[in-house]
């Protein structure tokens, strides 16, 4: 078994064959890939659960994606902080356990309560291995081959957020149960090879226990702020709980940066926000995925609810966007920012490429079933632009992260995903649900035009903070 280690504070990713780097980036994908494909693909699996667990209601059913998605927030920074300190690796493959375990008794569950908890667990092992992930391949690839790699990392995390309707239509058909077991030979086998291939990295400058008070109230700003998207449309935008949970999470943010500002080592470096470009693809990634959680769900509602398409073929009809995914974010995404300047300027153009085709597929919307003529040019180009867009802003935003901070930086960027998912969706529900008109269409129109705003405004984040031309360095 390999236990090379590589020093945080070491230039990354030397000595490295590339066929070594190739199947580095190929494990960390694998993970990153489950982790964001159960995040929805259990959406398909609650009329199953309801069935089956007779008497439960569709609030104690909603916690099955609540809680996951709350929690999973809240880890994310805490667990970039210590694997930093105690090893990337070594935090990967204890997440990758965790969330396998989590989903063993998932399958196995009950009731609906068990299912919850053992969902919960699910979360804080995504939580842990995901910001391992995107740090252990920012050390170990180097930094001319860091753009690719990064285009695929993050193209299969798309990749799987964008078929978990897909692959979920087809595994309800035998059991709920498989939404949460498919994971259990990805993990396994993921596991294994980890241990195999990965080296171990970690700030080796770390002298002082990370601050353990701060950790506690990361956890708690990140998880109010997305409980309070999250039960946003049932409490409502100007409700006392809404605005009580909001000021929590504010106040414990506050306390977040006192903290941070006096320990000598905190869970979040302040040094990293002093990056714009960093900020900039915090900011830009909570919109930009605020719309690419509310474009998932809005077309599965639209093709399930309108086009009365069943699972498996709504599935099936989301799939060729996906397919575009890939080569856009391996191969043009990286060429086109050495042609442009930077990964920001690319970002640019991704997230008003995405604007384009929901703009196209609002002109296009009708009750009629017309996929090939009507929805299929849009999925399509929409695509392409989600290929372009995810890489670029993952890569602006880490191209200024030190490597000692590499796990810190991932759980912060990865936090600013999630945050922005829970919002998109939180939104589209609102809209879904507030809406009370005989025309069906009326309410997606409203839900295309909230879509399109979120990718308009990261597109425009990314524009005013991104699009500085930077240099290539080796």
């Amino acid at each position: 078994m390999s236990v090379e280690t590589v020093s945080g504070a070491n230039a990354p990713g030397q000595g490295y064959s590339k066929k070594r780097v190739a199947l580095i980036v190929g494990v960390l994908s694998l993970a990153v890939f489950m982790s964001s494909l159960d995040l929805f693909i259990v959406n398909l699996a609650f009329p199953y659960i309801s069935r089956d667990f007779h008497g439960s209601t569709l609030d104690s059913l909603s916690w099955v994606l609540n809680g996951y998605s709350i929690l999973f927030a809240a880890v994310l920074v805490p667990a970039g902080r210590w694997a930093d300190r105690v090893g990337r690796r070594r935090m990967f493959v204890a997440g990758l356990v965790v969330f396998t375990m989590g989903s063993i008794l998932s399958g196995l569950s009950p009731d609906v309560s068990l299912l919850i908890g053992a969902r919960l667990v699910q979360a804080i092992g995504a939580g842990m291995m995901v910001p391992a992930s995107l740090s252990l391949l920012l050390a170990a690839v180097p930094g001319h081959a860091r753009a690719q790699a990064i285009g695929t990392w993050s193209a299969i995390g798309a990749l799987g957020a964008a078929l978990g309707p897909v692959i979920g239509s087809f595994l309800v058909e035998v059991s709920w149960r498989w939404v949460f077991w498919i994971n259990i030979p990805v993990g396994v086998v993921t596991v294994i090879l980890a241990l195999r291939l990965l080296p171990e990295s970690r700030d080796e400058t770390a002298t002082s226990r990370p601050d353990m008070l701060g950790a506690v109230l990361v956890a708690f700003a990140a998880g109010s702020l997305a409980l309070a998207l999250v039960k946003a449309p049932s409490w409502g935008w100007t409700s006392k709980d809404f605005i009580g949970v909001l000021f929590l999470a504010l106040a414990c943010s506050v306390g977040v940066v006192v903290r941070s500002a006096r320990h000598d080592a905190p869970v979040v470096d302040l040094k990293l926000l002093e990056s714009r470009s960093f900020n900039g693809a915090i900011l830009a990634s909570v919109a930009y995925y605020a719309g690419f959680g509310a474009f998932l769900l809005n077309m599965v509602e639209f093709l399930t609810g309108v086009w009365h398409f069943s699972a498996i073929d709504a599935g099936l009809a989301i799939a060729p966007g996906p397919l575009m995914v890939l080569p856009f974010a391996r191969v043009v995404a990286p060429r086109l920012a050495a042609k442009l300047g930077g990964a920001g300027r690319v970002a640019v153009v991704g997230c008003f490429v995405n604007v384009a085709a929901q703009s196209l597929w609002l002109t296009q919307i009708q009750v009629h079933a017309a996929y090939a003529t009507h929805l299929l040019p849009a999925q399509l180009l929409g695509g392409a632009g989600v290929g372009l867009t995810i890489p670029s802003l993952i890569g602006a935003g880490t191209a200024s992260i030190p490597p000692a901070r590499f796990g810190t930086g991932s759980g912060v960027l990865n936090m600013a995903r999630q945050i922005g998912t829970v919002l998109g969706v939180a939104g589209l529900i609102a809209i879904l649900t507030g809406l009370n008109v005989a025309d069906p269409v009326v309410a997606f129109r409203h839900g295309t035009e909230l879509v399109i705003a979120f990718f308009a405004l990261a597109g425009l984040t990314s524009a005013a903070l991104l699009s500085r031309r930077v240099t290539t360095t080796p």
